[in-house]
């Protein structure tokens, strides 16, 4: 398990409708007493999962049970990792399929239980609880009491890295958590469902899965669909994911919304992430490694085809970052320092962590992509946010969709043949030896770029660097070959003031741009 714990927050008698859609007719259980709609386990299609979290909207908001029994709420962190999934006695175990499930149990910090039903052939089946599933180790627990607790997620498996061996591919595990993972890589950080109200004085809202719907995959398969249902008290949602391992492992999500209320900011596509430090804020911990970080930076594809690279920090304020744009092509959390060596973690291996890319699969409109970025003295916690909102309000009442991928990869997935930011250092300003303290030195080193003879094109004027900051001074500027590289690095000396300041750097040959652009906020 990794270290970092993601939280969060009888049919009777019925009546059957027949609705028909485009794709054919499907069916939902409308119960005459209550009027609630179920799934109908004998019929199952995707719209049904729709009709029955637009039904949820229309009444209040009842949260999780809290029956669970006190033994397993009671279970400590070192007691509940005792409790571990027998995979011999697992659902899909030993029946050819490209895929297998594993459960985790409910305890410690987990007490929400989640609803888990197997579809097969159009026919759908819950996933009792079974004491059968668990090897509780050293604990001492009495299995009668869990006949009907459910479960607190699941993990399915998959030969990712070799034809011999299930790995473990995604997991759900926490309020709307999610994480995944590509080939060769270590778990890192985790998408969510929604993020709402992130950031705001009025408190974050976290939302949960509360029931999943899995297709049981056939032999030979290569990917696996699932069905979710989310509730909060501000909104429902149907979720489908479609998984497709691989070098990247992909998930198609389809979020469709139902509000309660009106919500004042919704987060879409969030990702969450830990950045301690880099080489960028090493200074500020005395620790025997040069970086702790899950990711390094927030990556940017806007509506207007430029690319921003905005690194991570870890100051002593909440720093809240937005990028306004119209139509998104794309963004994420990326980790782009694979060297082994600038971490020297090997119980970690924060070089293996995936970067996670959001594309869009249809035009979302105005919004801002938000970066939020919160103090953190421990590598345990989540501390970085990012995702897209909305210009247009949220109503209660109506219907919102958002569809997108998700690249659980090692670099972004488009070859934009732009100069990649790789590093970026930051230290007392001036030249050594006569350091100036009201000054602020950033250095940025750039690779991977279209121009084979930069250190020319530097030399005869051609290729540039295009500094600017919104508030305070450049003081000083400096465009060379770094001899390591053999790409462009920058100097520039900042000279701040008293406000905010934003930060931007981008390379440019015969005024056209051939870089990310740098983008840096600058905190008092």
């Amino acid at each position: 398990m990794n270290r970092k714990i993601k939280t969060g927050l009888k049919i009777g008698t019925g009546l059957l409708l027949a609705m028909a859609l485009a794709g054919g007719v499907w069916w939902y259980v409308v119960n005459t007493k209550t009027k609630s709609v179920t799934v109908d386990k004998g019929n199952f299609a995707s719209e049904q999962i729709t009709a029955l979290a637009k039904d949820l909207a229309r009444k209040a908001y009842v949260g999780p049970a809290s029956d669970l029994p006190g033994s397993l709420k009671n279970l400590d962190y070192d007691q509940y990792r005792d409790i571990r999934f027998v995979r011999e006695n697992g659902p899909w175990y030993g029946k050819s399929l490209p895929f297998e499930m594993q459960l985790f149990h409910l305890g410690f910090i987990f007490q929400n239980s989640v609803k888990i039903n197997e579809i097969e052939n159009g026919k759908v089946r819950r996933i009792q609880y079974s004491p059968a599933f668990f090897d509780y180790g050293k604990n001492k627990l009495n299995t009668e009491e869990f006949a009907k607790i459910g479960y607190a997620g699941f993990r399915l498996h998959y030969p990712l890295n070799t034809e011999s061996y299930y790995d473990e591919l995604i997991s759900f595990l926490g309020a709307s958590y999610f994480r995944a993972l590509g080939q060769g890589q270590k778990y890192g950080l985790s998408a969510r469902g929604l993020a709402i109200n992130t950031a705001l004085q009025i408190g974050e809202e976290f939302p949960i899965f509360k029931e999943f719907w899995i297709e049981k995959p056939k032999e030979g398969a290569a990917e696996i669909k699932l069905y979710a249902l989310l509730d909060s008290p501000s909104i429902t949602g149907a979720y489908s994911f479609i998984i497709q391992p691989g070098l990247s492992t992909t998930v198609d999500v389809n979020a469709v919304l139902f509000p309660r209320r009106d919500i004042e900011k919704l987060g879409v596509a969030p990702l969450t992430s830990m950045f301690l430090f880099g080489e960028n804020n090493k200074y500020q911990f005395d620790d025997h490694r040069p970086e702790v970080h899950d990711s390094d930076g927030l990556l940017v594809w806007n509506g207007n085809d430029e690319w921003l690279w905005r690194p991570l920090d870890n100051s002593k304020h909440l720093r809240i970052s937005s990028f306004v744009d119209d139509n998104p092509k794309g963004f994420g959390l990326m980790q782009r320092d694979r060297d082994s060596d600038h971490y020297q973690d090997f119980e970690a291996f924060y070089e293996l962590r995936p970067s996670v890319w959001v594309e869009p699969l249809e035009n979302w409109g105005k919004g801002i992509i938000q970066l939020v970025e919160i103090p953190s003295q421990q590598e345990i916690h989540d501390n970085i946010v990012a995702f897209f909102v909305p210009e247009r309000k949220i109503k209660e009442g109506h219907e919102y969709q958002f569809s997108y991928r998700l690249h659980w990869a090692w670099q972004v997935p488009i070859q934009n043949g732009l100069f990649k930011v790789a590093s970026t250092y930051t230290g007392v300003g001036g030249v050594s030896g006569m350091l100036e303290n009201d000054k602020r030195k950033f250095v940025i080193d750039f690779v991977d770029g279209p121009l084979k003879n930069a250190d020319e094109l530097i030399k005869n004027g051609e290729l540039t660097a295009e500094i600017s900051a919104s508030k305070g001074v450049i003081k000083g500027q400096h465009l060379m070959i770094n001899p390591i590289t053999k790409a462009p690095r920058v100097y520039l000396d900042f000279q701040p003031d008293r406000d905010v300041s934003e930060l931007r750097v981008v390379l440019k040959y015969k005024g056209k741009v051939v870089s990310e652009v740098w983008s840096y906020q600058w905190l008092p």
